[in-house]
Formats: structure tokens, sequence, C-alpha cells
């Protein structure tokens, strides 16, 4: 017998990515800003800003995501003391779903920041720039470290959106699975609690020196459980995750610009500066130093 293969229908489809950015500001750093005929979002990973739509004036909190129609004028200002991190991505999509976003906000959620992530990751994949460059409006290519980055850019970036449009568009329902007598989503829900309720307890000490058997004694998990679930939350080892939310703290430090490198040191539990900053260059690329002096001259640029 004969088939006949069906045509799937596009809802949102990405044309064109025109920038890609994990921007680190300083605690001072203000953007004029600009307009242009694509549409843009800008996501507060963390900290927060202050910006213009159009003519509506708001601050963005951690998770917070804002979208820029095409033509809108857009700025951002840090609030002067809290230095903080944004992905903005800016893109071209004609489709008549892409109305659900006009002059909207939300904060998103696991799946969506996750989505967020792998953006990143690919971009870094087959873009041959920084992307915390403010100033670069074109993002020259390089052959993709990885086969398929660009498209899985495009793919991810349309599930980001339509995820976003079903979120706030549907209830969710959830459907008792054949053959359990439990939702089907609670064990991921539940991983995904106990990784934050983990990544709490970090952030709370992240002045301190702790082992793994302290981190599974305080949190009643196993340790064969505790790496598992950051594997399979981060692609990470515990202690790595550790090293890179000090290293991250560091630098929002540094952007703040109110301790020297020593007294950063210090206040994040490490035993030397001399340690600090092989630590920082080895998960960063730069020395304390390098990484200020970056910061600092791309703020300078606009001043």
């Amino acid at each position: 017998m004969g088939y006949d293969g069906i045509s799937l229908q596009n809802e949102v489809s990405v044309g064109k990515i025109y920038s890609i950015h994990y921007f680190e500001y300083m605690n001072d750093f203000s953007f004029d800003g600009e307009a242009h005929d694509f549409w843009e979002f800008i996501c507060v990973d963390k900290g927060e800003v202050s910006i213009t739509a159009g003519t509506r004036l708001r601050t963005l909190k951690q998770g917070e995501i804002a979208f820029h129609e095409p033509n809108e004028f857009h700025d951002v200002h840090a609030n002067g003391t809290i230095a903080p991190n944004l992905v903005v991505i800016s893109f071209q999509c004609d489709d008549p779903a892409m109305d659900f976003f006009r002059k909207k906000t939300f904060l998103i959620d696991d799946t969506e920041r996750n989505l967020l992530a792998d953006i990143i990751i690919e971009a870094r994949r087959c873009f041959d720039c920084r992307l915390d460059d403010p100033y670069l409006q074109n993002m020259p290519q390089k052959p993709a470290d990885m086969f398929g980055a660009q498209q899985l850019i495009r793919l991810y970036l349309e599930h980001f959106l339509i995820h976003l449009i079903r979120r706030h568009s549907n209830p969710v329902v959830l459907r008792r699975l054949p053959g359990r007598d439990s939702f089907g989503p609670m064990t991921k829900k539940s991983d995904t609690e106990l990784f934050h309720r983990v990544t709490d307890y970090l952030e709370s000490h992240l002045c301190s020196h702790i082992t793994i058997h302290q981190i599974c004694k305080d949190n009643l998990i196993g340790r064969s459980q505790l790496q598992k679930l950051f594997r399979a939350q981060c692609h990470m080892g515990i202690i790595e995750y550790f090293s890179l939310m000090k290293i991250n703290a560091a630098k929002e430090m540094i952007r703040t610009n109110r301790l020297n490198f020593t007294q950063i040191s210090e206040q994040l539990g490490y035993t030397s500066i001399h340690y600090f900053s092989r630590q920082f260059k080895k998960l960063t690329g730069m020395t304390p130093s390098e990484y200020a002096s970056s910061i600092k001259a791309m703020a300078e640029r606009r001043r």
C-alpha cells in the first residue's frame, strides 16, 4: 500500500539570528538604546536592570524576560549597586504567533532556562567572537566545533518561544500514566527541587570550604545520588559546580568594583590569593586582572 507523508506545520520559524549575547555588566553600565527591524529579548540571569521598551520603563529582576518587538526603542541600565548577568538574543521571525510577545514580560521556568543555556553553548561552538561584547553588531562564523550547532540554535530558540506561548496560554494538566500510581512529571520535579535545594545550600556556603561528605550529611542525600543528580542537571560534578559558583561570585564582585582581589579571595574562602588566581584562570581563561581590564574596557567604549 502507498504511504502519504505529512508536511509538518510550522507555527514559529526563526529565519535569521542577529546576535546572541551573555553579558556580565559592571554595576554602573548604561546602554543608551537602539531600535531595529527584528525581535529581541533580554533575560536577567542574575541581579536586576532597568529597561525602556518604547515608552514603558520597568525593572527586570532575576529570571524575568522582556521582549522588544521590531522597531521598538529599547535601552538597559544597571542600577549602580548590582552587577547583572544578562542573556540578550535578537532574531528574525515573521510568523503571526509572535504577536503573543508584544509588550510582554515573563518569569522563565527551568525548561526555558535550560534552553537558553543550550543556545549559549551552541553559539560558542559556531561563532568566532566573544558573547559578552555589547557593541558587536555582526557575529563572525567559524567551522562549528560540533555537528549541527547552527541548526540546534534555531531549534532551541523555536522550542523556547513555543514553550513560553504554551505555558502562558494553556493550563498544565497532569495525566496519570498507564500502569503507574503517580503522575508522570513528579520524579523529574522532585529531582529539580532537590537540585535547587542543594544549590541554595552551596550558595549559602560560598565563603566556606566544604566537602562532599559535609554536603551529603547536611542535605540527607547519598554521595552517588548527589553526583548523579548534578551530572544529570548540569553535566558536571558537584565540586566543579561549587568552584564555578565561587568564580562567578568573584566575577560579580570584581564588576561591582568595591573589593580588591585579596579581599575577594578571602571573602570566598580561598586559602591564598595565588590559589584563587589559578582557579579563576582555569575556569575563565583569564586572570582576575585580565577579566577586570576586559570588562572595564568594554564599559569605557560607550563613554
